[in-house]
C-alpha cells in the first residue's frame, strides 16, 4: 500500500520567537520541516541561504494592488524584485494577497465592497502575474483572508474569491494559498472547500480557531482535513502559519501528528 506524506512547512515569522530570524529557520531545518518567510526586504537573504534550508514560500510582492493603474504598476515591479530573491533561496511559490497589506496586516486601501470593473481588473492583473511566473519558472499563490478578525477591508479575500480569480486566468503559475485558519472564521465547511478547489491549490496553510494557534489547540479536525487531502490525490506543501500555544517545538510535534503520513 502506498504511503502518502504532506510536505511540511512552518512560517519562520510565528515560532521560536525568541531567537534571531536567522536561527529560527536554521532551527525548524534541524527539526526536519520546510520554512517559509514573510517579507523579504526586512531579512539577511545570504544568511538565510546559508542555513541549508528549504524554503518553499515567500511573499511576492512588498507594495501595490490588483486594482487600480499606480497600485498594479506597483506590485508587478516588487513581484518582479521578489523572484530575484526567490531564485537565490531556491523558493519555488511566491505569496499575494487581495491588496498590499500594512505592518498589522491591514489593507493600505481598504474596500468594502468590489464592483465588476474590481474585478476584471483583478484577473488582468493576475494574468500579468501569472506569465511573470512562467518566465521565471515560479508559481504565485493568491492567499485567502478573513476578513472579521484579522484582514477587515481586504478585497477579494474570501477562499471563494480567491479560487474564482485563480479559476479564471487558468494558468499553473498561478494557484490558490488555501489558508484554513481564515476560511474557518470566513466560510466553515472545510473539507468540502478543499474537495471544491482540489487543482487549484498550490499550498494549503494551517492554524486552528480561535487562537491562531497549532493544530489540536482549537475546534479544526485537522486529522480529518488531511484525511481528506489524501483522499482527493493532495502530495503537496502544508504550511503551519501559526503562533506556538507554548513550547514551540510540542507545537511543532503537534503539527506533524496531525499531518502524519496516511497509508
Amino acid at each position: 500500500m502506498n504511503t502518502i506524506a504532506f510536505k511540511l512547512a512552518v512560517s519562520a515569522e510565528m515560532v521560536f520567537l525568541d531567537l534571531p530570524f536567522v536561527e529560527r529557520v536554521r532551527r525548524i531545518h534541524e527539526l526536519g520541516f520546510s520554512a517559509e518567510i514573510w517579507n523579504w526586504t526586512q531579512k539577511d537573504i545570504p544568511a538565510l541561504v546559508a542555513t541549508g534550508a528549504d524554503f518553499t514560500s515567500m511573499t511576492g510582492y512588498i507594495s501595490g494592488g490588483l486594482i487600480d493603474s499606480d497600485e498594479i504598476s506597483s506590485l508587478l515591479n516588487s513581484a518582479r524584485e521578489s523572484l530575484t530573491i526567490a531564485e537565490q533561496l531556491g523558493c519555488p511559490c511566491l505569496n499575494l494577497h487581495g491588496a498590499g497589506l500594512d505592518s498589522k496586516g491591514l489593507p493600505v486601501r481598504p474596500i468594502t465592497q468590489t464592483s465588476g470593473r474590481m474585478w476584471l481588473s483583478a484577473c488582468k492583473t493576475l494574468e500579468k502575474i501569472a506569465r511573470l511566473g512562467e518566465e521565471a519558472g515560479k508559481v504565485f499563490l493568491l492567499e485567502n483572508l478573513n476578513t472579521q478578525v484579522d484582514h477587515p477591508g481586504t478585497p477579494f479575500a474570501r477562499a471563494e474569491d480567491t479560487l474564482s480569480l485563480v479559476e479564471a486566468v487558468g494558468s499553473p503559475y498561478l494557484k490558490m494559498n488555501l489558508d484554513l485558519y481564515h476560511a474557518q472564521i470566513g466560510e466553515g465547511n472545510l473539507i468540502e472547500l478543499i474537495q471544491r478547489a482540489g487543482p487549484a491549490i498550490g499550498e494549503v496553510q494551517v492554524a486552528d480557531v480561535p487562537g491562531r494557534m497549532e493544530p489540536g489547540t482549537g475546534e479544526i479536525n485537522y486529522p480529518a482535513i488531511a484525511r481528506a487531502l489524501y483522499q482527493m490525490g493532495y502530495t503537496g506543501v502544508v504550511g503551519l502559519e501559526g503562533w506556538a500555544s507554548g513550547d514551540p517545538e510540542l507545537a511543532l510535534e503537534r503539527f506533524r501528528q496531525a499531518f502524519a503520513p496516511i497509508s
